[in-house]
């Protein structure tokens, strides 16, 4: 079994998700007692988000370039960026590294057209769905993606980052999603497209096929550590 290895802890709320479903995965392949051989990294959100909201896209690579490093130092095989918004900064990650990213706009879409969709709707923060470094990633495999009008884009952003960020899941934003997922026009299915939207809306949720971005993600990493 390969190491899997995590950068994560934006939030942390997600990246406990992560490794959840890493030892999950494994103990469902193999059985028994059996769980994964992980490395997981976390960097403070708080330094992430300044970064974020200030538009120093490239402090932010640089900062996680030098801790992806350390997780390939700490033993890791292959990483797992375990947010979304933060693969705007994927290239100089990899670039720091030499083991794979496995990025999580390629497992997403890889979901998307095993299920035999091509028009998606996206859920994420407000810089994964305005900007085209994740939409792009999608419309490379093929997709049609959609977003949701500016202000249902507020909604969703100001729910991920007020709420969901520090563990809080409300019903009434719960409601505030299926809303906007309401008002996508055509599409065929529903992106989860920020690691904390799966902490609010369940498949039951939607009446759409959705994608749970953080679950594909590590599938697709625990695949490849078990296939060695």
């Amino acid at each position: 079994m390969l190491t899997i290895g995590m950068l994560g802890g934006m939030s942390w709320e997600s990246s406990a998700e992560y490794y959840r479903l890493v030892n999950e995965l494994v103990r469902e392949r193999l059985g028994g007692l059996h769980s994964a051989h992980c490395v997981l990294y976390s960097v403070d959100f708080a330094e992430v988000e300044e970064m974020q909201v200030a538009g120093r896209w490239d402090d932010a690579g640089k900062l996680l370039a030098a801790a992806a490093a350390k997780v390939e130092a700490a033993g890791a095989d292959l990483l797992l960026l375990c947010t979304n918004t933060m693969h705007k900064v994927a290239d100089e990650v990899q670039q720091a590294i030499g083991i794979p990213l496995v990025h999580l706009g390629d497992t997403t879409a890889d979901a998307v057209k095993k299920a035999g969709l091509s028009r998606v709707g996206l859920l994420g923060t407000g810089f994964t769905m305005e900007q085209d470094f994740y939409r792009g990633r999608l419309e490379s495999h093929g997709l049609t993606v959609l977003v949701p009008n500016a202000e249902d884009r507020a909604t969703v952003h100001r729910i991920i980052y007020d709420e969901l960020c520090l563990g809080i899941v409300r019903d009434s934003s719960r409601a505030a999603y299926q809303e906007v997922i309401g008002r996508f026009d055509g599409a065929e299915g529903i992106i989860l497209g920020c690691t904390e939207i799966e902490l609010l809306i369940k498949p039951d949720d939607c009446p759409l096929p959705t994608f749970p971005t953080t679950r594909l993600h590590v599938e697709a990493a625990v695949e490849l550590a078990l296939r060695g």
